[in-house]
């Protein structure tokens, strides 16, 4: 097992204080891996950033937001003086906004759009240059089943991450002579702060709950050591996947 390891990666990690983006974080940091997170408020970037270097960890960060061009710069400046290269880029930014789709206000579905899909869209091309110099890269985009049925998110939401694993295909035929790899994950219901508000209503709650074999919600460590096994170089013939983590939903007939 001394090889199931990320030792002397460097890894970006957008969304990376809260929720499956910490979780992955935390897993690449245990395997050996050097992280760079960002997130949009500087405070709670500086507190994780500072609680993982107090336990020795090799971790960094910056307050961004990924939405920005003008920020995407400023991560890729910070990532070229912090390494010059990069190995993994997991593009975990999200939000959503539920409501009926014929409610939705224009503006409403170009956030979400702007948030899921576009930002990971940006920032992706934006660091190709360093992902072609990393060792062993891989991208990997965090989705959702919510790419491939319904699950009641709401459809802008539906179609970012549905958008987010034909990026991951397509990109993974386009760089593989570069020996990039692209894949990407898709959780089911998740103990995360942007699943909380549909978790705390005890109907819905338990609507998912019958639909899920294993009959429990899934931990953000959970999908977050499918991102990090991706990322490994024992995942090394592995590319154009969506591993989904849902904990049995889309084998579930009757």
């Amino acid at each position: 097992m001394n090889h199931w390891n990320l030792a002397g990666k460097c890894a970006l990690i957008t969304g990376g204080t809260k929720g499956i983006g910490w979780a992955a974080a935390e897993e690449m940091l245990a395997l050996g891996a050097e992280v760079f997170i960002v997130a949009r408020q500087e405070g709670e970037v500086v507190a994780q950033v500072s609680e993982w270097q107090a336990r020795g960890l090799p971790a960094f960060g910056s307050a961004a937001d990924v939405t920005s061009p003008a920020d995407r710069e400023r991560i890729a400046e910070a990532l070229t003086r912090q390494w010059g290269r990069l190995d993994v880029l997991v593009n975990n930014v999200g939000m959503n906004i539920r409501k009926p789709f014929a409610e939705y206000a224009e503006a409403e579905i170009r956030s979400v759009f702007e948030t899921n899909l576009f930002s990971a869209v940006a920032l992706t091309q934006l660091l190709f240059p360093l992902l072609q110099k990393g060792r062993g890269a891989s991208v990997i985009n965090v989705s959702s089943v919510a790419a491939s049925v319904d699950v009641r998110s709401g459809a802008p939401y539906g179609m970012t991450k549905a958008a987010e694993l034909q990026l991951t295909r397509s990109l993974a035929v386009e760089w593989a002579p570069f020996g990039i790899r692209v894949n990407a994950v898709s959780p089911w219901y998740t103990r995360t702060p942007l699943a909380e508000p549909v978790l705390q209503q005890p109907e819905r709650l338990e609507a998912i709950l019958r639909r899920t074999p294993l009959g429990r919600i899934a931990e953000a460590e959970e999908p977050a050591a499918a991102i990090a096994f991706l990322a490994m170089d024992k995942a090394s013939y592995i590319t154009g996947q969506n591993i989904i983590v849902d904990g049995g939903m889309a084998a579930c007939g009757l």
